[in-house]
């Protein structure tokens, strides 16, 4: 039943002053209860509760004396504070996590018998009189009954200690794994910077060639090649990109080589599965892509090829791309580009990938294997 349903009685109610104060009060409770347990002061408070609840509990039950443990657990209670957070903010961080092991071990035997000292003390004044009378024929400094006091701090103390470690793991561990990210994510910037310019470089030779011939077609080899840098500039700052979108980059760019050579090239670029809502690396197919162009067509004298293939599948994406070599024998070396998209390949999708190189006598081809998980088909959300 909606809002306005409601009888009038019912919306009276809701606007009665102390329905207002338990919904504001129950709402504030509700945001507040979360962060009262990460409070560090609550978090030792109950830390010492559950202490004092457990061993009052443990040893109580032995001849059903509970009143009796609790108090005297809370006699030792300060020695053993004391001792706990004096190993843990003192000697700690200044010895042990510095590595200064003989000097920890030093200050530690040190601190312990002097705790238990003190235990000794509160046994014989407090302890002792109110429970156990007999046992104050015993003399004060009596090293087994010491070690036995030093014995009972302990247990929590030593627990306190785990947990202070193994947090200091957990920060530690997740510092250098936000350091690791960094790195990475800085890594990939450069490579893409180193990219950017390699790419603009050869493109705007192809501009510079029509240019020299006065060709008609330079307007429309500009307005592709901003096209293109608005791709760069705008959607490859993310891991991801649309693969539709990369392929309408490879697209554009294939369309500028062609105002630049002419019939002299032939390309055939296909697409086969479903490339929607896919998603791939930024700029991962143009170095590849450019190569065929560098060290196929620009080479050669005659008429020359290349041949795209992108293979979509549910799983992997596969990457062929293929071209004609010059026939007058030059070798063709790995340049920039191959090397920084080998490298970017690494980064991205470590143990994930495969690259295929076969250089024959006439023609050049490079298999790209992409197992495309699903985490990161999930950057195609940011990426769109």
């Amino acid at each position: 039943m909606g809002a306005a349903s409601l009888p009038p009685t019912d919306r009276a109610f809701d606007r009665h002053p102390y329905y207002l104060y338990w919904n504001n009060f129950s709402k504030t409770l509700k945001n507040r209860i979360p962060g009262i347990f990460k409070n560090r002061v609550f978090q030792h408070v109950m830390f010492w509760l559950a202490h004092l609840v457990f061993y009052g509990t443990l040893y109580g039950s032995f001849e059903d004396k509970y009143r009796q443990t609790f108090s005297e657990e809370l006699m030792y209670l300060p020695g053993k504070l004391v001792f706990t957070y004096f190993t843990l903010y003192f000697l700690l961080p200044r010895f042990l996590l510095t590595g200064r092991y003989g000097t920890f071990i030093l200050w530690f035997l040190t601190s312990s018998f002097l705790v238990g000292l003190w235990q000794r003390y509160v046994a014989y004044e407090i302890h002792y009189p109110l429970y156990y009378p007999q046992w104050l024929n015993d003399p004060f400094f009596r090293f087994g009954k010491i070690i036995k006091m030093i014995v009972g701090v302990y247990p929590v103390t030593f627990t306190a200690v785990m947990i202070k470690l193994l947090k200091y793991w957990y920060t530690n561990q997740k510092a250098q794994q936000v350091l690791k990210e960094e790195k990475l994510q800085a890594e990939l910037k450069f490579l893409k910077t180193q990219i950017h310019p390699h790419f603009l470089f050869n493109t705007l030779n192809n501009l510079y060639a029509l240019t020299l011939k006065k060709s008609e077609r330079a307007p429309d080899m500009v307005l592709k090649l901003s096209e293109l840098i608005d791709y760069m500039l705008y959607e490859c700052s993310g891991d991801a990109v649309s693969l539709e979108k990369e392929i309408k980059f490879i697209q554009n760019y294939i369309d500028i080589e062609k105002m630049r050579y002419g019939d002299k090239l032939d390309v055939d670029l296909q697409v086969t599965g479903d490339i929607h809502e896919r998603a791939i690396a930024p700029l991962i197919i143009l170095p590849f892509v450019e190569n065929c162009f560098k060290h196929g067509a620009s080479e050669s004298l005659i008429q020359s090829w290349v041949k795209i293939r992108i293979d979509v599948q549910p799983e992997t994406i596969v990457v062929k791309v293929e071209n004609s070599k010059a026939e007058n024998g030059h070798g063709r070396k790995e340049g920039i580009g191959i090397q920084n998209v080998t490298r970017r390949l690494d980064l991205l999708f470590p143990d994930r990938y495969t690259l295929k190189v076969v250089n024959e006598a006439s023609t050049f081809l490079v298999v790209l294997t992409v197992h495309d998980t699903a985490s990161f088909r999930e950057k195609i959300n940011s990426a769109a």
